[in-house]
């Protein structure tokens, strides 16, 4: 495969890594291909764990800050190669990984390769299993490892903001709500107790539920308490003596993983309930010098991030983050995955002038 070439467009970049296949767990080429196009830089040290890449310039300046970008996708599904499409007549680059985040990943590559003198010290990572479990993600394994490649005074996440700042994000949780029955057969019902009608209060409180809209340090985050898998009975004619709701609770991150778990118990108290997966969330951390700089000069109004992104693993180490790349969100994972050039273009001008400024 042929070597990434940093001179080129951050829209040819992003064209030529969307093409080359990434879906988590097998990021090794992609990887190989950015150790080589940045290893040759005299003016960034780099290091390698896996197939995360870490790249930092040591010039003693008074500040630092992290950019990082994940390069694996979700699975393909019939949209690699990419293909350049015109959408009301703008163009626009088509494929996975557009959106997510391969676009943002261009634009850091070609500015790491392309800011010799930044005003700030930078340390770019870009890291591999981001969309799968996060034991396996690759942010888990070098704060295990290289913690120290975590310091800085401000963090940016490429992933997709429509080119606009979104400030810290929303926790994550998962639990399963499970209503318990006695089997029987269901010509004789009445014999047992059926597991999935017990779970219709737990569907009502769900749809009555009423999830709150959150001002944190003047950003405003929208919670959501949802089911969002159901299942239950074990043949066609016995009757159910188990049923799972599982449920995602995104929360604001005004509150703890602690505060959250306490708060769906008690909207399903009465009920067996197991919390099998939980993230916290990141306070938007616009209030950093550095981070309110960065704002001031990519324009705009910072917004809120609704879904959770690894902005949460930067603040959990101390360091106030947010997140600023090309790309619709809502369009992330989607199969027509798309991003206009003029946001690729849009976002590489705001870090070019953020870095650069005297």
């Amino acid at each position: 495969m042929p070597p990434l070439d940093l001179t080129a467009t951050s829209v040819d970049l992003a064209r030529t890594i969307c093409d080359i296949p990434s879906v988590s767990g097998d990021e090794t080429t992609l990887a190989d291909l950015i150790e080589a196009a940045i290893r040759p830089l005299p003016h960034l040290d780099w290091y390698r764990d896996g197939d995360t890449i870490v790249a930092r310039t040591s010039l003693g300046r008074a500040q630092r800050v992290v950019i990082a970008g994940h390069i694996d996708t979700v699975p393909i599904n019939e949209n690699v190669p990419t293909r350049d499409i015109e959408i009301d007549a703008e163009p626009v680059l088509w494929g996975r990984g557009t959106v997510d985040m391969k676009a943002g990943v261009a634009v850091q590559l070609k500015l790491a390769a392309e800011l010799l003198n930044p005003r700030i010290d930078i340390t770019w990572m870009w890291y591999d299993h981001e969309e799968v479990d996060a034991d396996l993600n690759g942010l888990t394994r070098l704060a295990r490892t290289r913690p120290d490649l975590f310091q800085g005074d401000f963090a940016i996440l490429g992933e997709p903001s429509n080119g606009a700042v979104e400030g810290g994000c929303n926790g994550n949780m998962r639990v399963i709500v499970r209503t318990h029955g006695v089997r029987s057969h269901s010509a004789r019902a009445w014999i047992g107790e059926n597991a999935i009608h017990k779970a219709a209060p737990v569907l009502s409180r769900l749809a009555e539920y009423r999830a709150r809209d959150v001002l944190v340090d003047g950003l405003v985050y929208r919670e959501g308490l949802n089911a969002v898998r159901i299942g239950g009975g074990v043949a066609g004619n016995v009757i159910p003596d188990l049923c799972e709701i599982e449920v995602n609770y995104r929360f604001a991150p005004s509150r703890s993983a602690e505060d959250a778990e306490r708060h769906v118990r008690d909207v399903f108290a009465g009920f067996d309930v197991e919390v099998v997966d939980v993230a916290a969330g990141a306070r938007p951390g616009l209030d950093a010098p550095l981070a309110q700089e960065f704002v001031a000069a990519v324009g705009g109004d910072a917004r809120p991030k609704y879904g959770w992104t690894d902005v949460a693993r930067f603040s959990a180490m101390g360091v106030p983050a947010g997140n600023y790349g090309p790309g619709d969100p809502h369009l992330a994972h989607h199969d027509q995955e798309c991003v206009p050039y003029a946001q690729i273009q849009d976002v590489e001008r705001g870090l070019r002038a953020w870095l650069s400024a005297p």
